[in-house]
């Protein structure tokens, strides 16, 4: 979709309407001139969306500037729900932690709204980490890490004493508006009676059988050990997942996804159809080209597209989730599948399907996305590149109805000689009185 030509030039740019109906507006705010985009409801048509009370309100097609307090012109942009990156990692305060990003300034520049904490925090250190929940602009949810002190802290992930069922049950119960599932991940080495296997995917299982709540699951197949048989890829799928159950970082090398002759792996398709998921989770090295483009031309795409951010995500190959959008873009999956697995499929994988859409009722979560027209490049993992023509931006982003990031085109604020005469900006408060 191309902008429009003020666009290019922001000061020549129109002042954004405020409302002057002599009578009571009816809505706070109304999104007009955009294309909707929202998979959820299968609207991919221009439409005005009004917004109140920190909710969808209306769409339709000609919906009068009067009828609100404010309206933000979007013509030119697509206008499509809140992206949901189900998988970051953002406990940023702990530093014997997974390093992770501060997710309001990653992830709103970006069109994410909601994102899903992959297991950095734990039972033990959940009430720490919802401090980061309780003060983030954005929504941040968390798939609890089964070790109960979070990901790689001394080891966790690889002490089965840490594999505390009933406690994570316990801090899940006790935060169902927080917790949307449980995580494992890099549990490997060496096995013994007292460090069994399955030992770390058998216990995630438990506490999602334990409140009906799907699991994250990062996974390494191992080779036989002893008397121990191997961890295989096949049960892993066939046997151990659950339906709703999501097998994340699907591109890895470490998953046989593709057999020798780079054809995909029959036991993801009988997986697919048992029902379970499969997350990108990008991260530094989950988007290898040399597998990941044979298996889309196959068919297999994953039923979520997320960034995995932590701190070094950003300086490599993932940068942010409209990045990792773009690069499905520029291997020609179409943009409306793109946003499918990045609003509605991961909502319904968490289990909150009043995200990831924008019919009326659900909340103002939304993100005002661009597609730019230039030259190119998007990263892949261990080396190499593609090459594309286009690139999604996110240039508004907005939380239970509330404009959180608006750059870099100002779409919602005025030419600063328009601001209302009896606004603040106009009050005198720092020039000193003589």
């Amino acid at each position: 979709m191309k902008r429009r030509a003020f666009l290019a030039t922001p000061a020549l740019a129109p002042a954004l309407a405020q409302s002057q109906s002599p009578t009571t507006p009816r809505y706070d705010t109304l999104l007009k001139g955009g294309h909707v985009l929202d998979p959820a409801t299968q609207t991919n048509v221009p439409m005005d969306v009004a917004l109140l009370n920190g909710q969808i309100a209306q769409l339709d097609r000609n919906i009068p500037a009067s009828a609100a307090r404010q309206t933000i012109d979007v013509s030119g942009y697509y206008v499509t729900p809140g992206l949901i990156d189900l998988h970051i990692c953002c406990y940023y305060t702990r530093l014997d932690l997974t390093p992770s990003v501060i997710a309001d300034h990653h992830c709103l520049p970006s069109g994410v709204t909601t994102c899903c904490d992959g297991g950095t925090a734990g039972a033990a250190s959940f009430e720490d980490f919802k401090k980061i929940i309780d003060k983030s602009k954005m929504r941040i949810l968390s798939f609890l890490n089964i070790a109960a002190t979070g990901a790689q802290a001394s080891g966790a992930e690889q002490d089965p004493a840490q594999f505390q069922v009933d406690r994570a049950v316990a801090t899940a119960k006790q935060y169902p508006q927080h917790i949307i599932g449980f995580k494992t991940g890099h549990y490997g080495g060496t096995f013994s009676e007292t460090r069994l296997p399955w030992a770390s995917v058998d216990a995630v299982l438990a506490a999602g059988r334990a409140t009906k709540l799907p699991v994250l699951a990062d996974f390494t197949p191992m080779p036989p050990q002893g008397s121990y048989g191997p961890t295989s890829y096949r049960e892993f799928l066939l046997e151990k997942m659950r339906p709703g159950d999501i097998v994340t970082h699907c591109y890895a090398d470490r998953y046989p996804f593709l057999d020798a002759q780079n054809k995909l792996n029959p036991d993801v398709n009988k997986a697919r159809a048992r029902g379970v998921k499969f997350d990108l989770a990008h991260a530094g090295g989950s988007f290898s080209f040399r597998r990941v483009i044979p298996a889309i031309q196959q068919g297999f795409l994953p039923d979520s597209i997320t960034a995995d951010l932590f701190s070094d995500t950003p300086h490599t190959t993932g940068i942010n989730l409209t990045n990792v959008m773009s690069k499905f873009l520029a291997l020609g999956v179409p943009l409306e599948e793109i946003l499918r697995r990045t609003t509605v499929y991961p909502a319904q994988m968490i289990q909150r399907p009043d995200l990831g859409t924008l019919k009326p009722g659900s909340p103002a979560d939304i993100a005002v996305l661009e597609i730019q027209k230039g030259n190119f490049a998007y990263l892949g993992s261990f080396g190499g590149k593609i090459k594309g023509t286009q690139r999604i931006q996110a240039v508004l982003s907005m939380v239970n109805g509330k404009v959180l990031y608006d750059h870099p085109y100002g779409l919602s604020v005025p030419l600063w000689q328009d601001i209302p005469k009896n606004s603040r900006y106009w009050a005198d408060t720092t020039r000193q009185k003589f």
